[in-house]
């Protein structure tokens, strides 16, 4: 981060908060030109600041009112093993995240399904099955207290 100046890590606080935001609307908040303000976007995706815009649906209205952590613990830690689980749970799409973790699980996936009966069906017909997982344990979020996706740039 020590590569970015001031007006970067405003443009991209900006970003943040608003990836459709037109190029002139940056340019107007920030007070510089819309072509300073375009070449600024287009750096900082070159340099990898900006992995993706992206536009964050309410899961809620959509109907996959349920989401949840499950926390899963693998047999062993056989590389194959782990690359197979990596790529299985990349094709599932209640999976929204899935992290390596350390303690007492080896990853925690966050889901989202409509109800408690896909929930089942999710856990008892697609993670169940995986032959290298020892332990799945899964705690339903009651409310979603914060979400963010934005980064603390100061």
């Amino acid at each position: 981060m020590n590569d970015l100046d001031d007006l970067d890590k405003a443009l991209l606080r900006l970003l943040q908060e608003d990836a459709c935001m037109s190029n002139i609307n940056l340019a107007k908040t920030l007070d510089i030109s819309p072509s300073s303000t375009h070449a600024r976007v287009k750096r900082l995706e070159k340099d990898g600041y900006i992995d993706q815009r992206l536009t964050v649906l309410n899961r809620e209205k959509l109907g996959f009112d349920m989401l949840c952590f499950i926390n899963v613990s693998l047999q062993t830690h056989h590389i194959d093993e782990i690359k197979d689980f990596r790529r299985v749970v990349q094709t599932m799409p209640e999976v929204l995240e899935c992290h390596h973790v350390t303690g007492k699980f080896d990853y925690i996936l966050k889901v989202a399904v409509p109800n408690r009966v896909t929930l089942q069906q999710f856990v008892l017909e697609k993670l169940t099955p995986l032959p290298y997982i020892a332990i799945i344990q899964t705690s339903l979020i009651f409310e979603e207290v914060k979400f963010t996706t934005a980064l603390p740039l100061e």
